[in-house]
């Protein structure tokens, strides 16, 4: 009897462990499918818990594309003031070994400067961007945050590549007092050789991490005490 059970219990111990293999390589298939669009975005998350969710669809082969649908818990003005602290959002932002600004042109608009981390067997990139802010105003409802690669602001360094394109917009719309719908979308061209592996890796973890670690900064915002005002304004 005590080996009928034991047999038994192999067995289930067996099924079980071999169901996460199962919907990895479903969700492998799914992408060789004839039905599947990759033009289209196609949702790769859906965190109903944390409310996130993130697209991808396929690029001319150099580019990463992603689209991200989220609900921050926190104010537009924390929300805000995470995205302008350029100096911490390596805390926060998908492998990022640093970051700072570069030049305040003016309330609205910024250059700055990242790091990243690249995937194993690749040389870290780099990159300049461009940021102008629009802020909200009740009639429009919304601020957005629009971000342009300029890869020849400064001159390139010997150990990194030069990010060609890291192009998104990001659209901040208030739920009441204590939420902010977050809709971006963009793409980036991570310079060098990028093998597909990578870049698949990238597209799909990057966007959804990166979110996790704005709610994480935004909860810290909230708790810190607003002593300076804003660098950049969110609010006309």
């Amino acid at each position: 009897m005590l080996k009928k059970i034991s047999a038994i219990g192999f067995a289930l111990v067996t099924t079980l462990a071999t169901i996460p293999t199962v919907y990895a390589i479903e969700g492998d298939l799914k992408d060789l499918r004839p039905d599947v669009n990759k033009k289209e975005w196609q949702l790769v998350k859906n965190d109903t818990t944390r409310s996130i969710k993130t697209y991808i669809r396929e690029g001319d082969g150099k580019r990463i594309n992603f689209k991200v649908d989220a609900m921050i818990e926190g104010t537009l003005e924390a929300v805000a003031r995470v995205h302008f602290d350029v100096d911490n959002i390596k805390h926060w932002y998908w492998e990022t070994l640093d970051s700072r600004l570069l030049k305040k042109v003016s309330s609205t608009e910024y250059y700055y400067y990242m790091q990243y981390n690249a995937p194993v067997t690749m040389p870290d990139r780099d990159a300049i961007l461009h940021a102008i802010v629009e802020p909200y105003t009740a009639k429009k409802g919304y601020m957005q945050l629009t971000i342009r690669a300029v890869p020849d602001y400064l001159p390139a360094q010997a150990s990194l590549v030069r990010v060609q394109e890291q192009d998104m917009t990001v659209k901040f719309t208030p739920v009441g007092k204590e939420k902010v719908h977050l809709e971006a979308e963009g793409f980036v061209d991570p310079g060098g050789i990028a093998p597909t592996w990578a870049m698949n890796f990238v597209q799909r973890n990057a966007p959804y991490s990166t979110m996790l670690g704005l709610q994480r900064r935004v909860n810290m915002a909230e708790n810190t005490a607003k002593t300076e005002p804003s660098p950049f304004a969110y609010m006309e």
